[in-house]
């Protein structure tokens, strides 16, 4: 075996990370030490202890539960938080990353086990805003209405959002005592209020947005983009939302 080699395979990873039982059960910290593989990221890790769930003081525990399916950052299923950082944990190399590594499940949302959490309030915020084009009952109409190229290319900006989290996680205007839909539904209320069959629901996700838990909740922030891992402009569709918004309001007080 090389120098180099031995070195690696001598070479490990520290990590702490809080643990919760169930939804109901106190939180509490474990540390582990992992075999350092090179290349490797924080699934790699968390596979590592789930094979061999031993802590770092050697006794066995239960292995720690989180969520993955992709592995390539487009489920967004293993958004966690990686060093007080949302992120996704299939694109957190241990390389890039000080040790210890601290993991901890996005507590904006309700915990389930471990790193697991309930993003229930993402999927409630996109049905409010209706977030979808809706094309029940028009498959004999024929082809829709194209996107000029020129809307096109923005519109696929804002079409790359996969729902991880990480913006609601690191917004400071959603927690507990708050209702606010956050960036990413907003960002989708943009996108589907200039799709040219979106724009028949345009003034119901404007009266959304108007509502409790809308865009008059945003704290202008701006935590939410700086976060995204896919770089979405969040705070332009904010902007641009608050522009159609303030004048769906106006137009709507003048027609009294």
């Amino acid at each position: 075996m090389s120098a180099t080699a031995t070195q690696t395979a001598k070479k490990t990873v520290q990590l702490i990370i809080e643990r919760q039982d169930n939804p109901n059960s106190q939180r509490y910290t474990q540390e582990f030490e992992v075999p350092y593989v090179n290349g490797m990221n924080v699934i790699a890790c968390l596979m590592e202890i789930q094979r061999n769930p031993v802590d770092k003081h050697g006794n066995h525990v239960a292995p720690v539960t989180w969520e993955m399916n992709c592995l390539e950052e487009i489920c967004g299923a293993c958004m966690m938080v990686i060093n007080g950082k949302p992120r996704q944990a299939c694109t957190s190399l241990v390389d890039q990353l000080e040790q210890p590594i601290r993991l901890r499940p996005a507590r904006t949302f309700p915990v389930i086990r471990d790193l697991v959490v309930d993003r229930s309030r993402m999927f409630d915020a996109l049905k409010k805003v209706k977030a979808w084009v809706p094309i029940d009952g028009t498959y004999d109409l024929g082809p829709g209405p194209r996107m000029p190229e020129v809307d096109r290319q923005w519109a696929y900006e804002l079409s790359r959002c996969f729902t991880c989290g990480a913006c609601v996680e690191a917004c400071p205007n959603v927690n507990e005592r708050t209702s606010f839909v956050g960036a990413f539904a907003i960002s989708q209320a943009r996108l589907f209020n200039e799709h040219p069959t979106g724009k028949m629901h345009r003034e119901e996700r404007l009266e959304a947005l108007m509502g409790e838990g809308g865009i008059h909740e945003c704290g202008n922030a701006q935590n939410c983009v700086e976060v995204c891992p896919k770089g979405i402009p969040l705070t332009t569709s904010i902007a641009a939302m608050n522009r159609q918004v303030t004048y769906h309001a106006m137009g709507a007080w003048l027609k009294k």
